[in-house]
């Protein structure tokens, strides 16, 4: 038998992300660490960019490393800097990220050679009781190679030449990261999520009812997203009653999307923090293109939302652009008012705000509105049960035969209009697939059905069922006359 052809054990995946063992990548500005976490993790989960610290928050994903899951965790670039400025605020979330790590990964430049920075932090290092592995990246070739040897002197054991942009190396750290974690431990079982979803395909045929399989459990999927200095890290904050994202008042301080797990009464949630979206024609340069790219990947994959809009500053023309993307995207839909408290005439404020949601996101009426503090945290208990209401509706399924029987009656109020001189005959309505709510239309020629036609049975259906705030997709099937081509 070839060597290393012998099969790998199974690998336990019953052990919850959040009990995983914690590998830490630490180390001073720009020495590779997003781009060794990318590496490990298996996915462009973070941001890399030649600009130094262009990482300001922890970032963390489950990686598979010799078989071993872990729950690898990328850092800010440790500094010295006053406790008050940005960069100690960094340093402040990169301290908290070694204190609960089983493995902290200190990443060097082996091309830049050992710096008075990565000396004075290695000593730090020795200091906090956590085991560390030294990792000299840019170790590309001989000649980085015999530079990783240098790294001897800051007295933290061997170190392990790699490169994380070119690959090389990583099997061996992989390997040793392994062989270093702490034993593996039993966990009930869990189930994963998935989106199962049923694609309308034309396969239908009109009185067909269409069943769904249900969705396995998993963490409801939620992001949060805005304008830059809305206040969504310090909501992401406040909901996990921990800093675990830098925040203060320079705006555009988040720049990559950052998910974090946690339980609220009704079970578990997946919540990401995103970057601020300005006007498109504002965005020039590549770092913050890179950060909207992110955003706009993390609102596709949320089930659910969260607007975050500066109360003192009303809806914004860039709030009602964000809230017509989510609507295109299918997801539900949470305008979460912050900064409610240093409103100073609020009759006023919510009235305007209202009557700007109601003229200008009329596909998304009723949209579910929550005022609140997230600096106080006043009024903020009430914006989990109103995204778990959210989600519910996003979710919902209308029997066939309820759904009929409404239509039957929404044709007799208001009959389809005249096209080409002859009137449309709509015979039958289905539902075929939640998250959004999706509906079909069948009969003749239906497929002629004009748009005003249409937003009155979408927001009839909205009415009838109580489907306040959700995207409503209607589709179109018009029946084939036999005689056509005869």
């Amino acid at each position: 038998m070839r060597r290393g052809s012998r099969s790998a054990p199974p690998v336990d995946t019953s052990v919850p992300f959040s009990q995983l063992p914690v590998v830490v990548i630490a180390g001073r500005p720009n020495v590779g660490k997003s781009t060794l976490f990318n590496r490990l993790s298996g996915r462009r989960s973070a941001i890399v960019s030649d600009t130094p610290g262009v990482t300001r928050d922890r970032k963390d994903a489950e990686a598979m490393l010799r078989g071993r899951r872990v729950r690898l965790i990328d850092t800010a670039g440790l500094e010295e800097a006053p406790p008050d400025s940005l960069y100690g605020r960094m340093r402040a979330s990169s301290e908290l990220a070694v204190a609960q790590a089983d493995l902290v990964l200190f990443c060097i430049d082996a091309r830049a050679g050992i710096t008075p920075a990565d000396a004075h932090f290695a000593n730090w290092l020795r200091r906090q009781g956590r085991p560390v592995m030294l990792v000299a990246n840019k170790a590309e070739g001989r000649a980085g190679t015999a530079a990783a040897l240098e790294a001897y002197s800051l007295g933290l054991g061997a170190p392990i030449a790699v490169s994380a942009e070119h690959g090389e190396g990583l099997a061996d750290l992989m390997g040793e990261i392994a062989d270093r974690l702490p034993p593996e431990v039993e966990a009930e079982s869990f189930d994963d999520d998935d989106d199962d979803s049923l694609a309308l395909d034309g396969s239908y045929t009109e009185g067909e009812e269409v069943v769904v399989p249900p969705r396995p459990p998993g963490p409801l999927r939620l992001a949060i997203v805005g304008r830059p200095n809305a206040g969504k890290s310090t909501l992401l904050n406040r909901l996990l009653g921990e800093e675990r994202m830098i925040t203060g008042p320079e705006p555009g301080l988040t720049r990559d999307s950052v998910a974090v797990q946690f339980n609220d009464d009704h079970g578990p949630i997946e919540l990401v923090d995103t970057a601020g979206m300005r006007r498109k024609a504002r965005v020039e340069e590549v770092l913050e293109k890179m950060s909207v790219s992110a955003t706009l990947e993390a609102l596709k994959m949320a089930e659910i939302v969260v607007l975050t809009i500066d109360a003192t500053l009303g809806v914004h023309d860039q709030d009602l652009q964000i809230a017509r993307l989510i609507e295109r995207e299918g997801r539900g839909c949470v305008l979460a008012l912050n900064k409610w408290d240093a409103v100073e005439d609020r009759i006023v404020t919510r009235q305007a705000i209202s009557d700007r949601i109601e003229f200008s996101l009329s596909q998304m009426r009723g949209i579910p509105v929550v005022s609140f503090s997230a600096l106080t945290g006043s009024g903020l208990k009430r914006l989990l049960p109103t995204i778990r209401a959210a989600h519910e509706v996003w979710n919902k399924r209308i029997p066939t035969g309820e759904l009929n029987r409404w239509f039957e009656g929404a044709l007799e109020r208001h009959t389809p209009p005249l096209v080409e001189g002859r009137r449309l005959k709509l015979r039958y309505m289905t539902q075929v697939k939640a998250r959004p709510p999706t509906f079909v239309v069948f009969g003749t020629r239906a497929e002629l059905l004009p748009e005003d036609y249409q937003r009155y049975l979408v927001n009839s259906l909205r009415e009838a069922f109580t489907l306040p705030g959700t995207p409503i997709r209607l589709q179109l099937r018009g029946t084939k006359n036999p005689y056509a081509e005869s």
